[in-house]
């Protein structure tokens, strides 16, 4: 198992069972494994015998979980209404002009000066095209941050070859002059322990940093802001002060990292119409939990201490979801006391594009389950907990509880609506399929999935609105497309949706482990 730092308790680099050493321990992580998928099939074998066996009762449930259903769309509606209003404020504030409005006496962080402050940019990358890496860093050099106080790291993996040093060489010619530092790493390959993905590219780049800019600096790292970004990300021009604005002023700026939200948009007019659903749905989660920060972890492009990440031995390096792992690496490093604070404010991402249908359909389904596969931190939360009963049982349940329900709903949801719903019918026999509560059944499940239809409709118009410029070789018959396209909701929910999230948990279950899988990159013309 790899240990970053010596001084570190080993629990905290756990990735898998197999990487404990004492038998009886090994064990007990492999049980919290189990849990996850065990839940989605034993939930999956009750509601088939209950609907052979007590046909009445299963009924029952199913029309009370789809009144909760309606509730939960209903709820989950207006937080995203909320959510969408307060994030239009914050992309018209001038943040750099509050930043400089603050008075040093009003600095939760340990800065006396706002140009103290820097950003340290890592960005992690395969073999994306020289236009992606261009369009990242075009938005960077827009930003409103001082670039002499920004710190760029281009991460690079000597496994994707010479073609992509050679773009990322071309990148730091045209870009690196606009930076005060710019640091292109190569991130070797076979590296034993190791899983190789983001998380072990952008730890080896940001070590290298630490060794080469930081600590030949002497720059404080009380002082540095870490921005993990992935190779498509866009950030919105006031990003970095906005970023800067919240860690000055939030309380215990060094025990929480800052979410964004990510917005799935840089190519969606190219994209498939499944795709667009998918991306859209996505981006409306994210925009959601910015409301609910006491469930939030952070995911893909985040940002956080400096002081942090080296507190915690950086991002591990043997697990697929880093950009999640990163939050419970620092919950449990801390004793409880961590948090995400929500920044309201977007970044562009690419929606999945491959070059035809059927691959933008597989690479979705590849890209969901990898997401899925984040149900691999239940088991490192609850065994962090078992070994350090120092943090406080409310925040450990109530992450825990999030989490377990989070995939358990993911993975499940959809399916007892829509298809293990009408088992009961099914599989009652005639006496329950032919009495009345049967066909009532059937029409008042209806008549409630049909009402909770309304957050669909919310989606839509949302989509139409958060919409980047029309490029001119679409016509306007695109945005009705862009409406009619959410009928395909359901089949996103289900088969993208509840079915890699049943994938992945089912290969934690079955101890067969994932790897990274890196999403392709790609844009029309």
């Amino acid at each position: 198992m790899p240990n970053n730092d010596k001084n570190l308790p080993k629990h905290l680099f756990v990735g898998r069972a197999e990487d404990i050493e004492n038998p009886k321990e090994r064990r007990l992580y492999r049980f919290f494994e189990i849990i996850p998928g065990a839940l989605i099939w034993l939930t999956f074998a009750v509601v088939i015998a209950m609907s052979y066996f007590k046909p009445f009762w299963m009924g029952i449930f199913i029309l009370a979980f789809a009144f909760f259903w309606l509730l939960k769309s209903v709820y989950l509606s207006l937080h995203l209404k909320s959510a969408y209003r307060i994030m239009q404020k914050h992309e018209k504030m001038n943040w750099l002009d509050k930043v400089k409005g603050l008075s040093s006496s009003e600095y939760t962080a340990n800065v006396s000066d706002w140009r103290d402050v820097w950003h340290l940019v890592v960005i992690p990358m395969y073999d994306e095209s020289y236009e992606i890496l261009k369009g990242s860093f075009d938005a960077l050099v827009d930003t409103d941050w001082p670039k002499e106080k920004m710190i760029i790291v281009l991460a690079t993996e000597e496994k994707a070859g010479k073609e992509a040093r050679e773009r990322a060489n071309r990148i730091r010619n045209e870009f690196g002059k606009e930076f005060g530092n710019f640091l292109i790493t190569v991130h070797p390959k076979n590296i034993p322990g190791e899983v190789a993905g983001k998380g072990s590219n952008e730890t080896w780049g940001t070590k290298r940093a630490k060794e080469e800019i930081i600590d030949p600096k002497n720059i404080p790292y009380d002082h540095i802001l870490v921005s993990s970004l992935d190779s498509d990300t866009v950030v919105y021009p006031r990003y970095f002060s906005c970023l800067t604005y919240h860690f000055l002023t939030a309380e215990k700026p060094y025990r929480a990292s800052y979410q964004p939200i990510p917005m799935f948009i840089n190519n969606i007019w190219q994209a498939p119409a499944i795709s667009r659903v998918s991306s859209f749905s996505s981006s409306f989660w994210h925009t959601m939990s910015q409301e609910m920060p006491e469930k939030q972890t952070t995911f893909s492009s985040h940002s956080m201490t400096f002081r942090a990440l080296v507190d915690v031995g950086f991002w591990q390096t043997n697990v697929v979801s880093e950009d999640s792992r990163i939050f419970f690496q620092c919950f449990l490093r801390y004793g409880g006391d961590y948090r995400v604070v929500s920044l309201y404010y977007p970044i562009a991402m690419d929606a999945n594009v491959a070059s035809s249908f059927w691959k933008t359909f597989l690479n979705i389904y590849k890209q969901q389950k990898r997401w899925g596969y984040g149900s691999e931190n239940i088991p490192y939360l609850l065994y962090g907990y078992y070994k350090d009963r120092s943090i406080p049982f409310g925040k450990f349940f109530r992450h825990a509880f999030n989490k377990i329900e989070g995939f358990y709903s993911w993975a499940t949801y959809a399916l007892l609506l829509f298809v293990l719903g009408w088992l009961p019918v099914m599989l009652g026999g005639d006496e329950f399929s032919t009495n009345l509560f049967s066909y009532n059944l059937i029409n008042m499940v209806r008549f409630l999935l049909t009402i909770a239809m309304f957050g669909v409709v919310s989606s839509a118009y949302l989509s139409v609105v958060l919409l980047p410029p029309r490029p001119p070789e679409y016509g306007k018959y695109k945005y009705a497309v862009m409406i009619l396209q959410w009928f395909l909701i359901f089949v996103t929910l289900i088969i993208l949706g509840a079915f890699p999230a049943i994938d992945a948990q089912t290969r934690l279950m079955l101890k067969r482990y994932m790897g990274f899988w890196v999403t392709p990159k790609h844009r029309k013309g």
